[in-house]
């Protein structure tokens, strides 16, 4: 599965637009499906309670993600993770596909998505840092 994350050379629309909240909420259900997440994992990691599962169909459905600025902030995270991986692994998908599921030192031998769900946005901005800081090495 190929999900796209390039820009074309029009301007890029305001993050709060109806528009650019419904392409996340596909590319981020996407996403979820590509790193084969069950559907409890996905709700955490969208900071949504586990009496939220309706919504993760609208999502996939192209509803709109929630204007508020922790939704916003966590997808774009797990989508800066994504494009990351595409970066570091351009050739791999597999490892691109699971890599949020193997475990690393640099998360205290834990898996970045145990780090994801423990730590909230806190460890989803961590996750996606440490991916930057690869990348520049």
């Amino acid at each position: 599965m190929f999900i796209s994350l390039q820009h074309n050379a029009a301007p890029i629309p305001e993050l709060e637009s109806t528009e650019s909240r419904e392409a996340m909420a596909k590319l981020v259900t996407r996403l979820f499906d590509l790193w084969e997440l069950d559907t409890a994992t996905q709700l955490n990691l969208l900071g949504l309670s586990k009496t939220s599962r309706a919504m993760l169909t609208k999502y996939r459905k192209g509803e709109p993600l929630s204007a508020n600025r922790d939704t916003l902030d966590r997808v774009g995270w797990l989508l800066a993770i994504h494009k990351a991986l595409r970066l570091l692994y351009p050739y791999n998908q597999q490892l691109r596909s699971q890599w949020v599921k193997l475990k690393h030192r640099a998360f205290g031998s834990h898996t970045p998505l145990e780090e994801m769900t423990g730590q909230g946005l806190i460890g989803i901005a961590r996750v996606a840092r440490y991916l930057d800081y690869q990348r520049g090495r």
